[in-house]
């Protein structure tokens, strides 16, 4: 079975050869961050399933041609790409939705986000979305953590400071 990285490493291969077909293979390299070995066994791979064409261009330059079974290849893996980043999305929203109806629970009224990225960003926007202000300044209470795909709230033992009395967990009435 073909990992997910090689599927999209092997999508954007296509696309650049599409977009140009005189790229070398230390430019896609580049462009994909691994090694020319790497971008090298793709081709290979591409070549023999019959999705890529190689033609001599010069002595040492090569011409990469996608086949027309190429190009439904690429449309394949953009659709599979699509659906997955849907689907990441989806389930990130859920998560964050969750961690959000529990601080509400335990009282809290702002939350922080620790982690950066895609799935940080989905979180702020759920946050925005479902009227949980965030705290960027890391005095927030509760903390929607992002660990790999996962979203989980953390209380930090900080106080919240929208708390309704002096001292008070979270959640817990203040007494007179």
């Amino acid at each position: 079975m073909v990992e997910e990285s090689d599927t999209t490493r092997e999508l954007t291969l296509l696309e650049e050869i599409e977009r140009d077909p005189d790229t070398t293979q230390a430019s896609l390299a580049a462009k994909l961050g691994v090694a020319v070995g790497t971008v090298n066994w793709h081709l290979k791979r591409l070549i023999a399933k019959g999705y890529v064409k190689v033609r001599r261009a010069e002595r040492r330059k090569l011409r990469y041609i996608i086949t027309p079974e190429g190009i439904s290849l690429r449309a394949r893996l953009t659709v599979a790409y699509i659906g997955n980043s849907l689907a990441l999305y989806r389930d990130t929203r859920q998560s964050a939705k969750r961690a959000l109806e529990e601080a509400r629970r335990r009282g809290y009224r702002s939350v922080g986000i620790s982690g950066d990225g895609e799935l940080a960003e989905i979180c702020r926007l759920t946050c925005i979305e479902q009227g949980f202000p965030v705290a960027d300044d890391g005095s927030a209470a509760a903390v929607l953590e992002i660990s790999g795909r996962t979203v989980t709230l953390r209380e930090t033992g900080r106080r919240d400071p929208t708390a309704s009395a002096e001292g008070a967990r979270p959640g817990a009435s203040a007494r007179p």
